[in-house]
């Protein structure tokens, strides 16, 4: 029995090198991956089960209490048996595969069994495919493991000729030949199944422990790659940026040549073939086109397929990554090589990362660069909202004071102008300096004060640190005016308006208060946060002020009112200190 364990141990270092072969097959390495359906089902079954056939030819034949250490054996005598490695090939298909694997596999070999004849025979034809489909189904236990553990595995190695020796016991004949033989060949069939089921699965977890460390360079590489040629390609596609980005491209990659263009034209090459790949050149090659239109990386070889007509050009082959920003493609990376055997694996992996990489990234601030348009196209609508009504009541105003007192009435107009002035510089910019705002302000109270000279007075408290915060433009204006049009609509005479701005740390606290009739308590809170309707207004003035300082300083500038004991409403609000001048 010793004898026979080390010469089955011999022949599974043959069969185990044969193992570390398949396990660089790349179809053996989809296995890993889980990608089964029925076609694939079938590659696998055929390569498991010639992997079983290959542990039968390495096999040992036992005659009665003796062994023959022959090797590649054909066909067996009808009182011979063979001690083999069978199940090694069969329990892997079912393990990785699944139970259609496993069994598939197992007709292979089983079969191959059978017909090498020997008085066991039948039950070792069948209990090669029940060894395969049980395989299969324990593999389902451990469907959350990708690769099962060597341990797992050998625990399961045990059981499969287990099941063998079981069934020749009960099927094979004549009984004292049976008994025999399988005390000979049980227990070395068992340690030798067993281990090397064990180590084929070590070896797996090593392929896929290589694949994926292979896979995270290069992942790795091509991130590095886009990171550092898409502050370039965010400038846009111009011969500068082509030409800082191929040069970048060429040194990381170690292509023979580099080239990017946009959608007409050559923009930039660098490397091998340069004297004659100028920038400017028209895009006319098929295989440019075909990106252009699909945006799917390509791969060509041959001068003419690359649209190149020289015969003395030593680029031979390439790879054509399109450059995608939103749904469209905007140009190409060409990646050119001397010899097509130059394009592997790594650098079709590392175009994909690379394509992937700079899409996600272009339209990523392509998003960035529409919302901020859209951003700013919401807060100059808002801005455009605030002022119609104001103007319509001064023109009005003007017109009449020009029939009762035209000095006055061309007083106003020029005040008017002023203010008009300032709004519209102002407003060309989402961020002003208080001291600007305060300007602007005043220029309306100077109107108002014509208007409604004996109904109510401003008066206008400003501390100091405050004058170079950032501010909305357009924010006190609203406030103020809403205090008259609103607060003090009952007060004929004696209205008083009160506006307070101070620092506090590093905050810059703005307070508007008036001794009106104040807000009703079912407006309070939700007053600046959405318009709201009442006989008393529909509060749209206060919601754009609170849109724009929530928008650009955040959520804590919103806007809080709330009703002074004594009578009138106070309304409060503060904004960050970000020292700096307005943008002009």
């Amino acid at each position: 029995m010793d004898n026979l364990t080390l010469l089955l141990i011999e022949r599974m270092g043959s069969l185990l090198t044969l193992a570390f072969i398949l396990t660089r097959i790349p179809l053996f390495r989809q296995l890993l991956d889980r990608e089964i359906h029925l076609g694939t089902s079938i590659s696998y079954s055929l390569m498991f089960g010639l992997f079983g056939m290959a542990g039968t030819y390495a096999g040992v034949v036992v005659k009665g209490g003796s062994f023959l250490p022959a090797f590649w054996i054909f066909s067996l005598a009808s009182d011979d048996v063979i001690a083999n490695s069978t199940l090694v090939g069969v329990v892997i298909g079912g393990l990785l595969g699944g139970p259609l694997v496993g069994l598939g596999a197992g007709i292979i070999a089983g079969a191959h069994v059978y017909g090498m004849g020997g008085f066991a025979a039948v039950p070792m034809g069948i209990s090669v495919p029940v060894t395969g489909l049980l395989a299969g189904y324990v593999a389902r236990f451990f469907s959350q493991e990708r690769v099962i553990s060597p341990s797992k595995a050998l625990f399961i190695g045990m059981f499969a000729p287990v099941i063998q020796m079981s069934l020749i016991l009960i099927m094979a004949g004549p009984p004292e030949l049976v008994r025999t033989v399988v005390n000979v060949i049980g227990v070395p069939m068992v340690l030798t199944n067993s281990i090397s089921i064990a180590i084929f699965t070590t070896m797996i977890r090593v392929a896929l422990q290589e694949q994926e460390r292979s896979a995270a360079l290069e992942a790795e590489r091509a991130f590095t790659i886009a990171e550092r040629i898409l502050p370039h390609l965010q400038m846009g596609l111009t011969p500068q940026t082509a030409q800082a980005a191929a040069l970048l491209l060429q040194r990381e990659v170690k292509a023979a040549a580099v080239a990017v263009t946009d959608r007409e034209q050559l923009l930039a090459h660098v490397g091998a073939g340069a004297e004659h790949h100028l920038p400017g050149e028209g895009i006319s090659s098929a295989l440019d086109k075909r990106a252009l239109f699909s945006g799917a990386i390509e791969r060509g070889v041959g001068r003419e397929v690359l649209g190149c007509t020289r015969k003395n050009c030593p680029l031979q082959a390439a790879i054509v990554v399109p450059i995608r920003e939103g749904g469209s493609v905007v140009g190409l990376i060409k990646l050119f090589f001397r010899r097509p055997q130059q394009i592997g694996k790594v650098h079709e992996a590392l175009a994909r990362g690379l394509s992937n990489l700079l899409f996600n990234q272009l339209t990523i601030n392509l998003t960035e660069k529409m919302k901020g348009l859209m951003k700013d196209a919401e807060l100059r609508m808002l801005q455009a909202q605030i002022h119609p009504h104001f103007l319509f009541n001064t023109l009005n105003s003007i017109v009449t004071l020009i029939r009762i007192d035209p000095q006055l009435a061309r007083h106003m107009t020029i005040q008017l102008g002023t203010f008009m002035r300032l709004t519209l510089k102002l407003t060309s910019t989402p961020l002003v300096s208080v001291r600007e705002e305060l300007d602007h302000l005043f220029a309306y109270l100077e109107i108002i004060k014509i208007r409604f000279s004996e109904q109510f007075a401003v008066r206008c408290e400003i501390g100091e640190g405050v004058e170079e915060a950032l501010i909305p433009p357009g924010t006190l204006q609203p406030l103020v005016e809403n205090s008259i049009q609103h607060g003090l609509r009952q007060r004929p005479t004696g209205g008083q308006i009160v506006l307070t701005v101070r620092r506090e740390g590093n905050q810059v606290v703005f307070h508007v208060e008036d001794n009106g009739c104040g807000v009703p308590a079912q407006l309070l809170s939700v007053l600046g946060k959405m318009p709201t309707k009442s006989k008393e207004g529909n509060g749209i003035g206060a919601h754009n002020v609170n849109q724009r300082l929530v928008s650009l300083l955040g959520a804590d500038t919103a806007l809080v009112y709330s009703n002074k004991p004594e009578g009138g409403c106070q309304v409060t609000f503060s904004i960050p200190i970000q020292k700096g001048e307005s943008v002009r």
